[in-house]
């Protein structure tokens, strides 16, 4: 999956707030997406003081979200939506990420699946380096 349009349409995500670009590889446990984003100045989360680290957690929670879709679309379904419930064990090691040079990568593996929430750990990369990890816990959205 090569373009923005292509993952938008998985997740709720639209426009520039679709985080995530490409990606890279995928199974039923895991998958591995690529964005260069990160650098626009249209970015959607930028904010006076550039792009904080702590939206790194929105990248992982997004890497949940283009999978859910992905297994979907994979069994024939459409991924519920979800509404994100928690975050654990966040590390961030660097303060911005909008003046980052090079691609982020992310990286995301499914701890648990009930049907109606999921659980996964997520690194998200730059440079070959972790600058971000964590586990983030999705809800089924009740409307």
């Amino acid at each position: 999956m090569r373009r923005r349009e292509d993952i938008a349409a998985l997740i709720p995500h639209q426009g520039l707030m679709c985080l995530w670009e490409q990606v890279l590889e995928w199974d039923e446990e895991r998958i591995v997406l690529r964005s260069d984003g990160h650098r626009d100045p249209a970015h959607p989360l930028r904010g006076a003081g550039g792009l904080h680290a702590v939206h790194l957690c929105e990248y992982g929670a997004q890497l949940m979200a283009v999978h859910g879709g992905l297994s979907a679309a994979k069994h024939g379904g459409v991924a519920k939506p979800g509404v994100l419930v928690a975050l654990r064990g966040v590390q961030l090691q660097v303060a911005r990420i909008d003046d980052l040079p090079g691609a982020l990568e992310g990286v995301g593996r499914k701890l648990i699946d009930t049907g109606e929430s999921w659980q996964y750990e997520f690194e998200i990369r730059h440079a070959g380096d972790v600058i971000a990890q964590g586990r983030a816990a999705v809800m089924v959205r009740s409307d």
